[in-house]
């Protein structure tokens, strides 16, 4: 097969990258510009709501880069997971900005949008016939949990993709993908080894994040019979054996094995090669079928509306009571405002506020941020709650205090910040499909 070239101007659209770099990387004459756009790593919000990830200001400001220099070339834009969780309705939503740039920009393009909202019907239905399983979780999905979902997505393979390409597709604006399955899709159309290709999309998905100095900026893969080669965008940046090795390893429980849909990936024989001062090549990944094709559903349901108040505690007297304290307020706010649904937490930034009960460095600090967080069936109720506590623990007592008031510093008025309906999220499990293509409906249009 001839190479194939893929130019990835960002770890996420929406994220940034640089215009030289961009530029620089469309001088190399890529095949296809390829981007991810979504993830899990902000949290179920965005999916259980359907509020996009980034601002529509924002992604514009980034097609108007990407598809002026795709049409230009008269090669494919790819993106993946649009709109940061890739509901239907991003979907669409970046579909339309796409819209608004060829109008302004007066070009001409074949637009293919891909679906991944899932039916909660044919979630019901799988359950039923014993075809889900639990991806970690812990627990098994039940008919109810799935009835609770506001937001249900699933993770398309690269066959959507290249079912748009066969279409003739020039923009593909996709939901909820496996990142390197959205990378990889136009080099495996192509021909090149389904391996080769996804895992060089597996690196790639992260633009600049596998070269040195790390950023959200433009990375370009070229795949061959042989292996593939790495090369950043920008000059001031390079592959190394270190930034590539590394990034292979990224987000992978086993450092040799990589599960994708409908197919799996052995990194056991991997080579690493520097080429040049800015270049690494990669060979020896392998990669097989599954025997039944399965999909990783995503799920997000609401929990309850959510209140907030930070609070700075400088006092070491009450930094070593603070347990006890906190304890003490707890009990007093569900006493105060005395509703089932209420749920509070404290972090206690400083001391265990990321590990929690898992911190082992039991030294205290002399300062800590402590963040109050109120959840219940309304916001209202949150809000009591939460005012409750801070105006109490202006004034907790505690053993060996000194002041009555004033050990506590709240930097911001009004303290109690309003969050608004929030979410968890309540799907991580696999999903047997009759094809590839069963759950993800490719829609096109001439723009």
């Amino acid at each position: 097969m001839a190479s194939v070239t893929i130019l990835a101007p960002t770890g996420m659209l929406g994220a940034g990258f640089g215009l030289e770099a961009f530029e620089r990387g469309m001088a190399l004459r890529p095949d296809v510009i390829a981007v991810d756009a979504g993830s899990q790593d902000p949290g179920p919000y965005h999916l259980g709501s359907g509020t996009p990830l980034y601002s529509d200001r924002i992604i514009k400001r980034e097609l108007e880069a990407l598809i002026p220099a795709a049409r230009a070339a008269r090669i494919p834009l790819i993106v993946g997971s649009s709109g940061g969780a890739g509901t239907n309705a991003q979907v669409d939503r970046v579909a339309e900005l796409a819209k608004e740039v060829a109008r302004e920009h007066r070009l001409q393009f074949r637009l293919a949008r891909i679906y991944a909202d899932i039916p909660k019907e044919r979630v019901i239905a799988a359950i039923k016939a014993g075809e889900i399983r639990d991806l970690g979780t812990g627990f098994e999905l039940t008919e109810q949990d799935v009835q609770a979902f506001s937001g249900l997505v699933a993770q398309m393979g690269d066959e959507p993709f290249r079912e748009a390409l066969d279409q003739g597709a020039d923009v593909v604006i996709a939901g909820r993908a496996c990142d390197d399955s959205a990378i990889a899709s136009f080099a495996i159309w192509k021909g090149a080894d389904e391996a080769l290709a996804t895992h060089m999309g597996k690196i790639l998905e992260c633009g600049a994040f596998s070269a040195e100095p790390f950023a959200m900026d433009v990375m370009l893969g070229t795949v061959d019979e042989r292996g593939f080669i790495l090369e950043p965008g920008s000059l001031a940046r390079r592959a190394s054996l270190k930034s590539v090795s590394a990034h292979s390893l990224y987000e992978r429980e086993d450092p040799f094995i990589q599960h994708g849909p409908g197919r799996v990936l052995d990194l056991s024989n991997c080579k690493f090669d520097q080429l040049d001062e800015r270049r690494v090549r990669v060979s020896g990944t392998r990669g097989e079928k599954t025997s039944d094709y399965w999909i990783k559903l995503e799920a997000a349901k609401p929990v309850g509306y959510r209140s907030i108040c930070i609070a700075g505690i400088r006092c070491p007297t009450m930094i070593s009571r603070l347990d006890g304290v906190l304890e003490q307020q707890r009990e007093a706010a569900h006493k105060r405002v005395q509703d089932p649904s209420l749920r509070i937490l404290f972090r206690k930034y400083g001391i265990d506020a990321v590990m929690r009960e898992l911190e082992f460095e039991k030294s205290l600090p002399h300062e800590v941020c402590l963040l109050i967080e109120t959840t219940a069936k309304s916001q209202e109720i949150a809000f009591d709650a939460c005012n409750a506590l801070g105006a109490k623990l202006a004034h907790a007592e505690y053993r060996g205090q000194k002041n009555t008031s004033g050990n506590v510093a709240f930097p911001y008025s009004p303290r109690t910040l309003n969050v608004g309906l929030q979410y968890e999220f309540g799907a991580y499990h696999l999903m047997k499909v009759k094809s590839a293509l069963e759950c993800f409906p490719v829609v096109m249009e001439e723009v």
